[in-house]
């Protein structure tokens, strides 16, 4: 028998040390951020991080908001037993006139979104969380509820630490035989014995359904109640806010389209939701447990590589200071070689000028030669003396120092290079490329292109990264990611200059891409997420077609006959001129050199802003050459300009063998009839006619299966028009001009070339070379 009871004994302490183990390793998670210590009354602020509510209002002050008023904490009923017999029932605070008209008031409220012109600014709290200001209403921490769930995990947490060794005294035994209290109360808001307990909830009184709970330090509230409407429980839960209503407050307007749900229905998903999580987390404890053993290494490997980087750091500094003193060696010996040949040349001229003075050698020597009386040994003699007399005379007629005293240009200015050594840094990787969006285009291949921020490091290659999304319609230029994306990303190694062509991709698809450069430092932060939308068809490569008799005094084509620009020629000035009311414009018809018959093609053009009137689309080539070869005027019913599509005999057929959509004047005129569509949130103010801003580049889809021609904005590949054309005979791309304009089509992204500008090689001659040739 002591030997079961020993065992039940071990296991049962066993069982505490654990459930003491695990309470302790969560007690970081109920530290109140501000403080740093365990929260007390904590309360949940809009951003969902909970604070003390004493730490929050010391913030607040500090802010300079005013004092708030912070609801007391009781400790003791709201009426003891010593001013109040236990038998009186605790009656309700009445609901007065002013209760019921600011309950009223909160319901209905006003307006949702708009604020009164009295009303205060809202308090802006600092969330030590999440590291950053959290709006908390008009009045402050008044509509911030209290987290009564971590309340009750930090009773527990304390309960469980102290395991009983810490006794809470009855309330209200006199002193000083106070006994241990074994209930408290939760109404009351006190601890008691068993005595006082029965004392002060004697059996058929309302006190006799007190809820009594363990002995406490820290009563809270049973329930949550509405901080608009007093003793309203919350019952609700607003998904769209996020919030937890009362009855009241799901009145409101601003909770009229949202999804309510109710609490009990709220706390179940969420109680489910979490028990899901914390399962798919159990079950995987092998995973964290090797993901910790992967951050354990990575932790000692970054201590080896700082090692390793501080002993470069100390042998560069080390090289560094050896270059210095290798060099200021050099220069001292220089210095010394200048200094020792200026002081030998200063000393022979001190030997010379003292060698004139009356008792030196050379005057004592002339004077002796004076002395001689033979001519002839004199002339031979004295010839010497007197060309070094002669020259000692010029010499001090014109006295000068045979060298430079100072040493001037020996100074040593080393501001560049101190600049430069404290400005030595580490190597650092390249900054996020800046992608070019003008350049870069989706056609029959992605061209991308970007550059270095000024102040980056430069970039040895880059890394090109692109995936395609799903759910191509819903994403573009700027979209968001997609929720079922990829995360397989493809890649582009090592490419070398600041653009890249990505090839073999889907049609009608939407592509991300991210670029990032690396040097010796390794790759750095990528570029911002682009998205381009491929054409919704294979791309039709063609050239304007110059065989059919252009006009040469209306229309001149570019070099590669991708470009067209009308002009007005000498003929219509002419009828200008004669013409004073009106004038009648000759219509230009350019076509593609391509014809097709079946299949889906598209290509892009864009029309200059500053063209008169230019009709883009397609046709059947031989209704264009007839219309060619029959070109008809401004006023012709087969051009009616509101029409947007040729309008001749075909128009009571199926469909129509020309279609055309007008433009100029930086606007497009949509079409309407037919069944066509077209982008309704274009509709001009007048509500007939139907316009559309011009795109900077337009695109043309056309299906020869269904027989429909589909315009957009190659940009963003927005519909802009979609209309009938008949494909039983080849079509063509045209284009018509009326008065001046210039138009041009999109070259195909692989007769691009891709290639970085040569270095520029600058070779300097120097005069003596010059002179030589």
């Amino acid at each position: 028998m002591a030997e079961a009871e020993l065992q039940t004994f071990t296991s049962i302490m066993d069982a505490l040390v654990r459930i003491s183990t695990n309470m302790k390793s969560m007690e970081r998670e109920l530290h109140c951020p501000v403080c740093d210590e365990m929260v007390k009354q904590p309360v949940l602020l809009p951003c969902l991080h909970s604070v003390c509510l004493l730490c929050a209002a010391e913030v607040l002050v500090q802010k300079g908001y005013p004092p708030p008023d912070l609801p007391p904490e009781p400790h003791s009923p709201a009426s003891t037993p010593n001013t109040r017999s236990p038998r009186q029932p605790r009656r309700p605070t009445p609901r007065t006139p002013d209760h019921l008209d600011r309950v009223l008031r909160t319901a209905c409220g006003t307006c949702p979104g708009r604020r009164r012109k009295d009303a205060p600014p809202p308090m802006l709290f600092p969330c030590p969380s999440c590291q950053r200001d959290v709006e908390l209403g008009e009045r402050g921490l008044s509509d911030c509820l209290r987290n009564l769930t971590l309340e009750r995990i930090v009773e527990r947490y304390r309960h469980t630490l102290s395991l009983g060794s810490i006794a809470i005294t009855c309330g209200f035994c006199k002193p000083p035989q106070a006994l241990e209290a074994t209930k408290g109360c939760a109404d009351c808001k006190s601890n008691f014995c068993n005595e006082c307990f029965k004392l002060y909830h004697p059996w058929g009184t309302p006190r006799a359904q007190h809820e009594h709970i363990l002995p406490t330090n820290n009563f809270r509230p049973k329930v949550l109640t509405c901080t608009d409407h007093e003793q309203e429980k919350m019952q609700w839960f607003c998904y769209n806010c996020q919030k937890l209503l009362c009855a009241l407050c799901k009145l409101r307007r601003v909770h009229h389209s949202h999804k309510v749900l109710p609490v009990a229905q709220a706390y179940q998903t969420l109680k489910d939701t979490l028990n899901k999580e914390v399962n798919y987390i159990l079950a995987n404890q092998e995973t964290i447990q090797n993901q910790i053993t992967q951050l354990e290494a990575a932790i000692r490997q970054m201590e080896a590589n700082s090692s390793v980087a501080l002993q470069q750091l100390t042998r560069c500094i080390r090289e560094l200071g050896a270059a210095v003193g290798e060099r200021q060696g050099a220069m001292a010996v220089a210095l010394e070689g200048t200094r020792s040949k200026r002081g030998e040349l200063l000393s022979a001229q001190v030997s010379e000028r003292r060698g004139l003075l009356e008792q030196a050698g050379l005057m004592v020597f002339t004077q002796e030669m004076l002395k001689e009386t033979d001519q002839p040994c004199f002339v031979q003699a004295a010839r010497v003396t007197h060309n070094r007399l002669m020259k000692a005379i010029e010499h001090l007629q014109c006295f000068s120092l045979s060298a430079d005293t100072s040493f001037r240009h020996f100074h040593l200015d080393a501001t560049k290079e101190i600049k430069v050594i404290k400005s030595v840094t580490f190597i650092q990787a390249p900054l996020a490329p800046v992608i070019d969006t003008q350049k870069t285009l989706a056609y029959d291949q992605l061209f991308l292109c970007w550059r270095l921020p000024q102040d980056s490091a430069p970039a040895w290659h880059f890394s090109v990264e692109y995936q395609r999304r799903t759910g191509a319609t819903g994403a573009m230029w700027g979209g968001t990611r997609s929720p079922n994306a990829s995360l397989s990303w493809q890649r582009l190694n090592e490419v070398k200059g600041t653009n890249a062509v990505v090839e073999q991709l889907l049609m009608d698809s939407v592509y991300v891409l991210r670029v990032r450069g690396c040097n010796k430092a390794g790759f750095g932060e990528y570029s911002e997420e682009v998205y381009l939308h491929t054409p919704p068809a294979p791309v039709l490569s063609f050239s304007l077609d110059s065989r059919w008799g252009l006009h040469a005094d209306r229309l001149a084509l570019g070099k590669g006959l991708t470009y067209a620009r009308s002009v007005p020629g000498l003929s219509l000035l002419r009828t200008a001129d004669r013409m004073l009311t009106s004038c009648h414009l000759t219509s230009d018809l350019l076509v593609g050199d391509v014809a097709v018959t079946q299949g889906r093609h598209y290509w892009v053009c864009s029309v200059e802003a500053g063209t008169y009137l230019v009709k883009v689309g397609v046709g059947q080539e031989i209704k264009l050459q007839e219309w060619f070869h029959l070109p008809q005027d401004m006023a012709s019913p087969r051009c009616d300009p509101d029409s947007g599509h040729d309008s001749e005999a075909e128009d009571g057929q199926d469909s129509p063998s020309l279609c055309f959509l007008t433009m100029g004047m930086g606007k497009i005129l949509i079409p309407h009839g037919q069944g066509q569509k077209f982008d309704c949130s274009r509709q001009s103010h007048g509500g007939k006619q139907l316009t559309a801003p011009l795109p900077p580049r337009l695109g043309v889809c056309l299906d020869c299966d269904r027989g429909r021609v589909t315009f957009y904005d190659a940009h963003s590949l927005r519909v802009i028009w979609e209309g009938l054309v008949d494909c039983s005979a080849p079509v063509c791309p045209a284009f018509c001009f009326f008065g001046g304009g210039a138009l041009q089509l999109q070259d195909l992204v692989a007769n691009r070339i891709i290639e970085e500008p040569p270095p520029r090689r600058v070779t300097i001659q120097t005069c003596a070379n010059k002179s030589k040739h």
